[in-house]
C-alpha cells in the first residue's frame, strides 16, 4: 500500500485532495494537524519524516488569505510560508523521499504581466505590492523543488492554482479571498434585509476561480503523471504547472452572480477608496490542457454548492 503524507489536510485544498485520495482505495493517507506537527518547526519536522518516513509527500499546507490579511500580516506570511516549505522538502529529501507535489499559487506572476499568465512569465516583473512576501514565498518553494531536482535527482513538482474556493473554504469577514467574503456578506445582507452591499475597489479587475474539487483532481492528475511525461512537459528551469478554469469574471460580475444564486435582491456598489489589487489574473492552463486534464466545474454551479456547504456548516460562520 502506497503510503502518501498529505500536509495542510485540514486546510480547503488538502481536504479535498484526501477525499480523492481515499477514494481510490490502495493508499494510506498520513496527515498531522497543526498541533500535532508545527510546520514550521525544523527539528519537529525532521523527527516526523524520519519516523513516517512516506513514500511520497503532497504539500498543501499554506498560511493563505485575501489583500487584508497580506498587507495586515507580511512578516507572518513571508516566514511561515518559507518556513513551511524549507522544512517540509528539506526534511522529505533528508528521509529518501524523492517523490513530492507542493501547491503554489498564481500571485507568482508579475503585476504587469501578458494576459493570459504563462509559466514562463515567473520572474519576468515587479510583484503585486499587496501580496508581494507571499509571492516571493511561493516562487521559493518553486525554486526548492528545481533545486533538489538538479542537485539530487528527486521528482519534486510544483502546481500552480488560480483563485481556489468550495467546501472547506475560510468565510471570515476580513481574512478570506474575495469569492468566499461575497458569499458571507451577501448572506448576512440577505438575511437582514439590507438595501445594498458594498464591494472593495472598482469591480473592474477582472479574476478566475477554480473549485477546488477541480484543483484536488488536476493535482493528482499531474502527479501522478510518468516522469518522462512531466519532464517533457516541463525543465529544469521551470517545472511548475497552471491550474486554472482558463475563464476569468470581473469582481463586479461575480458579486452579482453571488447575489443571484443567494437570492439578493438589493443594490450592489463599489468602493474605488479600497484597494484593486492586479487589474487581471488570468492562468494560462494550455500546457496542462495539452497533458489531458482541463476543469469540469463552472462558476455557477461551484457557487451554488460551496453556498450549499456554507448553510450546513455552523463553523463557517463563526470565523
Amino acid at each position: 500500500m502506497t503510503r502518501i503524507y498529505v500536509a495542510g489536510h485540514r486546510g480547503m485544498v488538502g481536504g479535498a485532495i484526501v477525499r480523492r485520495l481515499k477514494s481510490r482505495g490502495g493508499v494510506d493517507v498520513i496527515t498531522r494537524t497543526r498541533a500535532e506537527l508545527d510546520l514550521t518547526d525544523q527539528h519537529a519536522v525532521r523527527q516526523f519524516m524520519q519516523e513516517e518516513r512516506p513514500d511520497s509527500v503532497i504539500l498543501a499546507a499554506a498560511k493563505v488569505g485575501g489583500i487584508h490579511a497580506n498587507n495586515t500580516y507580511p512578516a507572518e506570511f513571508i516566514y511561515e510560508n518559507l518556513m513551511i516549505e524549507c522544512n517540509v522538502i528539506h526534511q522529505a529529501f533528508e528521509a529518501g523521499i524523492t517523490r513530492l507535489l507542493q501547491l503554489g499559487s498564481s500571485c507568482i506572476y508579475p503585476k504587469a504581466v501578458a494576459q493570459p499568465m504563462s509559466e514562463a512569465a515567473l520572474l519576468s516583473g515587479t510583484l503585486e505590492p499587496t501580496n508581494e512576501p507571499y509571492a516571493i514565498a511561493k516562487i521559493a518553494g518553486i525554486k526548492l523543488c528545481e533545486s533538489y531536482n538538479r542537485q539530487h535527482g528527486t521528482d519534486y513538482r510544483s502546481v500552480m492554482p488560480t483563485n481556489l474556493y468550495g467546501p472547506g473554504d475560510n468565510f471570515h469577514p476580513e481574512n478570506s479571498h474575495v469569492l468566499p467574503a461575497l458569499i458571507r456578506r451577501f448572506h448576512e445582507a440577505k438575511q437582514q434585509g439590507a438595501p445594498s452591499v458594498t464591494i472593495w475597489g472598482s469591480g473592474t479587475p477582472r479574476r478566475e476561480f477554480l473549485h477546488v474539487d477541480d484543483m484536488a483532481e488536476a493535482s493528482l492528475f499531474v502527479f501522478d503523471l510518468p516522469k518522462a511525461v512531466y519532464d517533457a512537459n516541463t525543465s529544469p528551469m521551470l517545472s511548475h504547472i497552471n491550474v486554472g478554469s482558463g475563464v476569468d469574471i470581473s469582481i463586479l460580475e461575480l458579486a452579482a452572480l453571488v447575489g443571484r444564486v443567494i437570492g439578493f435582491q438589493g443594490e450592489i456598489l463599489t468602493d474605488p477608496s479600497k484597494p484593486d489589487g492586479t487589474p487581471r489574473k488570468l492562468m494560462d492552463v494550455s500546457r496542462l490542457a495539452k497533458m489531458g486534464w482541463e476543469a469540469s466545474i463552472n462558476l455557477e454551479d461551484g457557487i451554488q454548492s460551496t453556498y450549499a456547504w456554507f448553510l450546513d456548516s455552523p463553523e463557517a460562520l463563526r470565523g
